[in-house]
């Protein structure tokens, strides 16, 4: 089909749309995608693909993966609350959400956090591929988590350096990305392709209904735990909606991450731009580094106004400096907050989990200010408001 072909003079994105759909039918053997907001946000990549994105051959075939296999997923869940419709009356109560601005530490807390036996977390597989969750000693023999340890090693040998920015596993916690991708409204299509009309609509849009959607797959995920354990859930994308994550979960614990930005920008244009070069080759990194500056400044910002709104006890500081320096410290603090307390066998597996993990064990993610074209001046301009709250002062 000529619209799926990017070497045909006929190739559009937009004109795909219906081919991606019968194609995740094809697969999938159902032809219910659930309500049909979702469409929006797949429209606007689809668009910014065919008239703003520069992707290589391969970059393609990656981006082309991702709308059908969230796609995929979304007929895969409507059939299984379909299938079992009780598993939306499972509760969620006072779940732990870890999100902030990116590259303050929250992966690592994520890592830790969810080496606790008294919570559950979400992870990679699961997340990518949502379903009822098995007992921990099927899922290496399951076809789901093959198949996404395949797609993370085939993305650690494109390029080995992401292991040293952020290293995850099939098994291990993973950030809510695939979950609020079913709908379209991820910071993913923005890290890997050059989208900013996509960009402009989704960071000034709210996106109730990927939330409730969030939720819904939360308890399908859940729907199998007898133990009532609290859940921890990460993703520093959260807060660019976080009015929205409290009115889908009144009662979520919030812990804020924190860094200087002006370690954060260098940090993250690096991450991007490594991301990004795999689907589109050549990389523009100072238009990276101002966007992703404008995107973030404004969620920290507006982020910052919004819990005024509801009030410390929904919301925990972390900062990075403290939890480098005690991270099972500080995870003791962060829990007292939200009144749960710590096991000793908690404690026992957190500092286990720390003691085999030491910073840097990956690699160390080099990376400089250098090239991103941006000054502490224009950093500081930009994230002021959160800059002044929080201490970061120039």
């Amino acid at each position: 089909m000529a619209a799926l072909d990017p070497k045909s003079p006929d190739f559009s994105w937009t004109k795909g749309e219906d081919a991606f759909h019968e194609e995740a039918i094809a697969a999938v053997g159902r032809d219910d995608f659930g309500e049909k907001s979702y469409l929006e946000g797949l429209r606007r990549v689809l668009d910014a693909y065919d008239s703003e994105a520069r992707f290589v051959d391969g970059g393609f075939e990656m981006a082309k993966f991702q709308i059908v296999h969230s796609l995929k997923q979304r007929l895969r869940t409507e059939q299984l609350w379909k299938d079992n419709p009780k598993v939306l009356d499972v509760p969620i109560e006072r779940p732990i959400f870890i999100t902030g601005c990116v590259r303050t530490g929250s992966t690592a807390l994520h890592y830790l956090v969810g080496e606790d036996p008294d919570l559950q977390y979400l992870p990679w597989w699961l997340s990518s591929n949502p379903q009822p969750r098995p007992p921990r000693d099927e899922w290496e023999a399951h076809t789901d988590f093959k198949s996404s340890q395949a797609e993370m090693d085939a993305m650690f040998a494109a390029d080995p350096s992401i292991k040293t920015m952020h290293f995850t596993t099939a098994a291990g916690p993973e950030e809510c990305r695939h979950l609020l991708a079913q709908s379209f409204t991820d910071d993913s299509y923005e890290v890997n392709a050059t989208v900013p009309s996509y960009e402009s609509w989704y960071h000034d849009t709210r996106h109730e209904e990927t939330y409730r959607r969030h939720k819904k797959l939360v308890q399908l995920i859940g729907s199998t735990e007898t133990l009532g354990r609290r859940w921890i859930l990460k993703y520093p994308v959260h807060i660019r909606q976080v009015d929205c994550l409290l009115q889908v979960y009144p009662d979520a614990c919030i812990v804020i991450t924190h860094r200087d930005p002006r370690q954060v920008m260098p940090s993250y244009t690096n991450m991007v731009s490594t991301y990004r070069g795999l689907l589109e080759g050549e990389i523009d990194r100072p238009a990276i580094a101002r966007s992703q500056m404008r995107g973030w400044a404004k969620a920290v910002n507006r982020a910052t106004k919004i819990r005024d709104q509801f009030g410390d006890a929904n919301f925990y500081d972390l900062y990075f400096d403290d939890y480098v320096a005690d991270p099972v410290g500080e995870v003791k603090k962060m829990y007292a907050h939200f009144g749960h307390e710590m096991s000793r066998t908690g404690e026992k597996a957190l500092r286990a989990q720390h003691d085999a993990n030491p910073q840097h064990k990956h690699g160390k993610h080099e990376y400089s200010d250098k090239g991103t074209g941006l000054t502490e001046v224009e950093i500081y301009e930009a994230f002021g408001p959160y800059m002044d709250r929080f201490g970061f002062k120039p």
